[in-house]
This record gives structure tokens, sequence and C-alpha cells, in this order.
């Protein structure tokens, strides 16, 4: 029985309570509570469902909607290109700005070599060498955070995957040029910390952003991987959750039924956002922006127990 069926039941039983005069106050309040919880769980997991939609527009799918003459850049100049973060220059209403983001594949084809959008050290070395480029010449930053997390493979440990991430969180804080963050899926872990570093970070509606996905908390902490709908809730991982716990800066609306309903739509909203954003970060002294980013980043995770 759904949430709906349930509310109506309850109706039906506050009628017949009050009808026959019997005090049922208590076990009423309690089945409300019981529904509220479910409607809860059913809310916050539609958003993981199109958070991780296959027909959710990607990173690339937005750039190409977004910005004009977009030229990809490759390589880390380390050890080779990582396709599961693809980064370049564009412009942005006819000014020039730096563009790194998450990409997964549509295809199995391509699916195989994004690595479903999560990246090796590489990826990371590459998106700090274009960001220290965009700090050079005085290019905005622009990310697309959109991955299940970091490759935690053999390979990826070898090259140094926490140094690397451990780096662009370090080095991204101190970027004296404006850096805007956009979470248009999923955000998990460290994969997306890597490139979510900025002066204001935005998430779409249905997106989520988590430290770990809901079906590895349920598994660890519920010791049962059949209860990540209940994670999903006692993570705080929707758009709202983190808005309210002052992590991320904004919401940006989304088509009805999600952004894959209407990309061009999705791609607009996010466009206006992001000239507004760009616009005001610009007249700003970029000494100043990495004050504030640090003292942004800091406020995170402070919890006043009893307070």
């Amino acid at each position: 029985m759904d949430t709906l069926e349930l509310t109506q039941k309850v109706e039906e039983l506050k009628k017949l309570i009050r009808e026959s005069g019997i005090d049922g106050s208590k076990e009423l309040d309690e089945l409300e509570a019981k529904i509220q919880a479910g409607s809860r769980t059913e809310t916050t997991w539609k958003r993981v469902e199109l958070a991780r939609h296959p027909d959710r527009p990607y990173s690339l799918d937005y750039i190409n909607r977004i910005f004009d003459g977009f030229i990809e850049l490759h390589g880390d100049r380390y050890y080779g290109d990582d396709p599961a973060i693809v980064g370049g220059l564009a412009f942005l209403s006819g000014r020039p700005v730096t563009i790194i983001a998450n990409q997964k594949g549509r295809t199995l084809k391509e699916n195989m070599r994004r690595n479903h959008g999560m990246a090796n050290p590489e990826g990371y070395r590459k998106a700090l060498r274009l960001a220290k480029e965009a700090e050079k010449f005085h290019r905005p930053i622009i990310t697309f955070v959109d991955t299940s997390g970091a490759y935690p493979g053999l390979g990826a440990e070898e090259r140094g995957i926490g140094e690397a991430i451990a780096r662009n969180l370090r080095d991204f804080s101190q970027l004296k040029t404006p850096i805007v963050c956009v979470i248009i899926g999923e955000g998990g872990s460290g994969g997306a910390l890597g490139l979510c570093v900025g002066d204001k970070i935005y998430m779409l509606e249905n997106a989520i952003y988590s430290v770990i996905s809901p079906e590895g908390y349920a598994s660890i902490l519920l010791r049962d991987a059949a209860k990540a709908k209940d994670a999903a809730v006692l993570m705080k991982i929707t758009s709202a959750d983190l808005l309210e716990f002052k992590v991320i800066n904004g919401v940006i609306g989304e088509p009805a039924g999600g952004a894959q309903t209407d990309p061009d739509a999705a791609a607009a909203i996010i466009k206006n956002i992001l000239i507004k954003e760009v616009d005001d970060l610009c007249t700003r002294n970029p000494a100043v922006l990495v004050r504030y980013r640090n003292l942004k980043i800091r406020k995170v995770g402070h919890w006043n127990e009893g307070a």
C-alpha cells in the first residue's frame, strides 16, 4: 500500500472515530508520523533515481548547449589522458572561461571508455593543470560534477588517487580566479570533491551529494543493503538538505519530471545562473575571493550539540 492509499485510510479512520466517539488520537498521531516518514523516503529515493537516470543530460550535453566554441584539451603531462574528466576552453556569453567536468558515457562502449565517469589520478591532475592555466590567464573556472566517485582500482591507487584529489582540494582553494561549481547528477565522495571547491556551489534540484552511496551506507551501517532507501533519508543527500546545511549556495530548478524531459530548458536555467555569478565574481579582488572561499570551506561540518 502506497502513501496515498494510507492517507486515504487514515481519513476514513478519522471519520469513523468522530462518528463513534472513541478516543484514538494517540494511535492516529503515530500512524500519521509513519506516513510522513514514508513520504520523505519516497521523495528522497525519487531524487536518487532521477540523479542516476540514464537519459539525464551529462556534462557535454550542457557544455554544448550553454557555451560557444568549446575546445577540449587533453592530458595531465605526467601519465596520460583520462576521458572520465573533460576540460577545455569556451565562451560564456562572450566571456572566455575554462570548463572542467566529469563525463559519463551513454552507450556501453562509451561508458567503458569513460569508466562510468569515475576518474583516475590523471583526470584530477588534468583538471588541476587546466585550473592553473585559467588562473594564469585570468579566466573564470566552471566545473560540472557528475560521478559516483573516483575510480577505486589498483592502478589508480598505484598512481596516487588519494594524493591527486588531496592536491586538488588544496590548490583549488587557493586559485586566484573565480570558480563556480554545479552538481548536475551524482556527487559521490572524494571523486566529486576533487572538482567541487569553489566560490559558488550549486546543485540541480534532483542531484545528490554525499560521502558514500545510499547502498554503501546501508550495507556498512545498517547491515542491510536492502535498506538503501532509508539510508538515503538519513544521509541528507538531496539539494534541499545540502542547502539547509549551507554546503551549497543554491538549488537550480529543473523542468517537471527532471532535466531529462527538457535538456534545452535545463541548460538555459543553468546558463542564466552561470552568467550572473561569473559576472559578479569577476568584479571582485582575487585575493578576497580566496579568503572567503577558505572561510566557507572551514564552516562546512561545524556542529554545536545542544545549541
